[in-house]
């Protein structure tokens, strides 16, 4: 009995072997491109990118306001005008922010297990958690960009658009470290949130139906609830309000109350309560989403 031997050319890796490091990395970096649409058709763009577009736009608006402002009416008008700056970008801007994250975030999750590729994903060293940790890092760095970029160019404009620009950035300089950390609390909180909701379905539009359905839905339900009972427990319903909940903190690190809050009864209650109320609101719910991927398995 005889046989034949061929030979296929299959050769092992004989390359360096990276380990878990490479791989976080490699998930992180096609997380990023996945919620921009990098790579893929213009369809998985258009979402991503007239988002980041309207945000931009918003501050650039405002930029633009408050520099004719202070051209035609003198240096300081847009300020007693009481026009809209950084502390004001966030709360007019929230919803949009909410939104995006809400339509976009999915994409980094449901397409995996949907398609069975996590179970790539998962073969080791990678495990569950290197996975979702480095997809909540990846949309965390999209929305730190939609929460910055307009910020910055809004600090730009509104330096270049005042007599004194020199002058403006020595009485400003701190609200690049304000609009910094009030960013980060609002992306961190909506990218939580969002990854929570896509890890329980397949389906990238339910995901995106129920958590945009739950954030415009607390809206008119908390107000009006806890308008009619008042209180210190109107004031707790308020807090309910889930695309305020951020602007609160917002409104404590700027010092200043936004138009969206200026009358939740929620602006009411002690700082502390509203800045642990965020950090609940994303500690929690980001502890979820760990567990649900942590024991996953190829």
């Amino acid at each position: 009995m005889t046989g034949t031997v061929f030979d296929i050319g299959y050769q092992g890796y004989t390359g360096q072997r990276e380990g878990r490091g490479r791989g976080r990395a490699a998930v992180y970096k096609d997380g990023v491109r996945a919620a921009l649409g990098l790579g893929r058709g213009g369809r998985a763009k258009v979402l991503p990118w007239f988002f980041i577009s309207v945000l931009t736009a918003i501050a650039l608006v405002m930029a633009i306001v408050a520099g004719a402002a202070n051209l035609l009416g003198g240096p300081g008008t847009a300020a007693k005008a009481n026009l809209p700056s950084h502390s004001d970008y966030y709360g007019i801007a929230s919803v949009i922010m909410f939104v995006f994250a809400a339509l976009v975030a999915p994409e980094l999750l449901c397409r995996d297990r949907r398609d069975g590729v996590i179970n790539l994903y998962l073969v080791r060293p990678l495990t569950g958690t290197d996975y979702v940790a480095a997809r909540w890092l990846a949309f965390l760095t999209i929305m730190l960009g939609a929460a910055w970029l307009p910020q910055f160019i809004l600090f730009l404009g509104l330096s270049m658009g005042d007599p004194a620009p020199m002058s403006y950035l020595a009485t400003h300089w701190l609200d690049i470290p304000r609009f910094l950390l009030a960013g980060l609390a609002m992306a961190a909180y909506a990218t939580t949130l969002a990854m929570l909701t896509a890890s329980f379905t397949t389906r990238r539009a339910y995901a995106s139906v129920f958590l945009v359905g739950l954030f415009v839905i607390t809206v008119p339900f908390t107000v009006g609830v806890a308008d009619e009972i008042g209180g210190k427990a109107g004031q707790w319903i308020s807090m309910f309000n889930l695309t305020n909940i951020p602007v609160h903190v917002n409104d404590l690190i700027f010092g200043q109350v936004s138009d969206v809050t200026e009358d939740a009864p929620a602006r009411l209650l002690p700082a502390w309560i509203r800045v642990a109320w965020l950090i609940a609101w994303t500690i929690i719910p980001g502890t979820v989403l760990w567990g649900r991927y942590r024991r996953l398995t190829p």
